[in-house]
């Protein structure tokens, strides 16, 4: 008898276990927990289907609820299945059939029906809400306000927001160990934008049960989805330690790692999971992405080609089109390039596309195609006038750096007139005027020269720019015999830089056109 008490207690051990790992969203350790129990055991059977089902296998999950096709837990699993198959009239069926096994004092059937609706799509939910408020009548169960707060926050709207936040405190209230309810209320904050609260219960769920990984998971794309992928990468570090580490975790692993710009990691992680067998559309993408950025070019082409042949052409996004067309460009494939770049824009359905054309217009000059560049910094403030004064100066800076001087002098000229608190504009209406009179004897850049520097005063900070706009600005009152001005600007430079090439050149020059004194 005693062999026997202890042979239950393990095993009921074992099944608490398996369903804790269910709830943790640990699949694989769920499995590992509740197969040899699921022969004899109902319940154990259920969870077992559903950590199928949570790994996407929904003919395995399928083949085990039919080993008890008369049990209403997994008669609720059979429902879910319907769903999932998209056959919502089945698992409306099947479900009212598991609640109607409740009778007048039955609780357990209502939320297996209730369970079947809320975690699918194609259900009625507000009958699964009733049949949650019904159970709850015949049995306060953390278990089923958890459930009825899951049902609320799948109402259409975002209506019921906040009954499923009573729903989960009303939990915490009576079992302050419950991690799982504070890992519900932390989303729910965080999905209200009220950062400090959610931080604060996703840190009531780590302490309530150190062995819960979702919250890690919650704040790692909690960070992910504010930019903060450095504290992204931290939590989903945590997360792994925690979790199965399913090959979902690590191309989300990988992914954060791209995005926290460890380009190196997430090349190893994503080549791991594919030397393994693992071959999922989006892992080809972050590998190309992450290759592209170590500048292995090639690598990067055949594996973002791989991307776009497998992913759905209805997931890939305006980035996944921008960032082929970058890898086109540094492969030297302009055609395609330009097809790709074009298609960011075209899929872009922001009412703003300013990002785009900036990214597109970055990627050339990040190739050194300046003049490309500089046409998609001008398609850029012409779409987008408003836009900031960066993006002016680099439409002009690129068609400068292209030796397309009067288009650069146009942009500059927008600049200035735009943002006319800008000195810079000023300054490379000079430095462009300068470059189309480069022996300083018609003084095109004298007028924007001087009025830059009224504007930033001859203390100015920068000394290079300084520099520039003294020996144009000597050189020209040099050829015009001004000898004052000349001077003047002559010692500018040498408070600068005494040794100078230009000013030495300059003395020599005006020294050797010396008089000799007469005697």
């Amino acid at each position: 008898m005693a062999a026997m008490t202890l042979s239950f207690s393990v095993q009921a051990q074992t099944l608490e276990d398996g369903v804790k790992m269910y709830k943790y969203e640990r699949y694989e350790s769920a499995k590992n927990a509740l197969t040899p129990l699921a022969a004899s055991n109902t319940t154990a059977n259920y969870y077992l289907g559903l950590a199928e089902l949570g790994l996407g296998n929904t003919n395995e999950a399928k083949a085990i609820f039919t080993k008890y096709p008369e049990d209403a837990a997994n008669m609720a699993g059979l429902a879910r299945v319907a769903f999932v198959s998209n056959n919502p009239a089945e698992g409306t069926r099947l479900a009212q059939v598991v609640a109607d096994k409740a009778g007048k004092k039955g609780w357990e059937p209502l939320k297996f029906a209730a369970d079947a609706i809320t975690y699918t799509d194609g259900g009625n939910r507000q009958q699964a809400i009733e049949w949650y408020e019904t159970a709850l009548k015949r049995n306060d169960n953390p278990d089923i306000r958890i459930a009825l707060g899951d049902a609320y926050l799948k109402l259409p709207d975002n209506s019921g927001g906040g009954k499923a936040m009573s729903s989960y405190e009303s939990v915490t209230a009576k079992d302050p160990k419950n991690s799982l309810a504070f890992s519900r209320i932390g989303a729910l904050w965080y999905a209200a934008k009220n950062y400090p609260l959610a931080l604060e219960n996703y840190q009531k769920a780590k302490d309530a049960d150190p062995s819960n990984p979702l919250p890690y998971r919650d704040l790692a794309n909690a960070y992910f989805w504010t930019g903060k992928y450095d504290l992204a990468k931290q939590n989903i570090e945590k997360y792994l330690e925690l979790s199965d580490k399913s090959a979902e975790d690590l191309i989300n692993y990988g992914n954060i790692l791209y995005l926290s710009k460890d380009y190196e990691g997430a090349i190893k992680v994503m080549q791991d999971l594919l030397g393994k067998g693992i071959a999922k559309p989006g892992m080809y993408g972050i590998l190309g992405f992450s290759q592209y950025e170590t500048k292995d070019y090639p690598n990067a082409l055949q594996n973002v080609r791989e991307y776009f042949a497998k992913q759905d052409p209805k997931k890939l996004t305006p980035f996944d089109y921008l960032q082929f067309g970058k890898i086109a460009m540094a492969n030297e494939l302009s055609d395609s390039a330009e097809y790709y770049l074009n298609q960011a824009v075209a899929q872009d359905t922001a009412t703003n596309k300013s990002e785009t054309y900036r990214q597109i217009a970055e990627g050339f000059k990040t190739s050194k195609d300046y003049a490309k560049s500089a046409q998609w910094y001008e398609k850029l403030v012409t779409a987008y006038p408003e836009t900031q004064p960066l993006d002016y100066f680099w439409w002009g800076a690129m068609h400068y750096y292209a030796k397309n001087y009067d288009a650069a002098a146009k942009a500059f000229e927008a600049m200035e007139t735009k943002y006319p608190d800008q000195p810079s504009a000023t300054y490379w209406r000079g430095r462009v005027a300068a470059a189309q009179d480069d022996e300083g004897k018609t003084g095109l850049a004298v007028p924007h020269y001087e009025k830059w520097l009224d504007t930033v005063g001859y203390d100015y900070e920068k000394t290079s720019d300084l520099m520039y706009a003294y020996q144009y600005l000597a050189l020209y009152y040099y050829n015009t015999e001004n000898s004052e001005k000349t001077k003047f600007y002559m010692d500018k430079i040498e408070a600068i830089e005494p040794q100078n090439s230009f000013l030495k050149q300059l003395k020599e020059i005006i020294a050797k056109q010396a008089k000799p004194a007469r005697k």
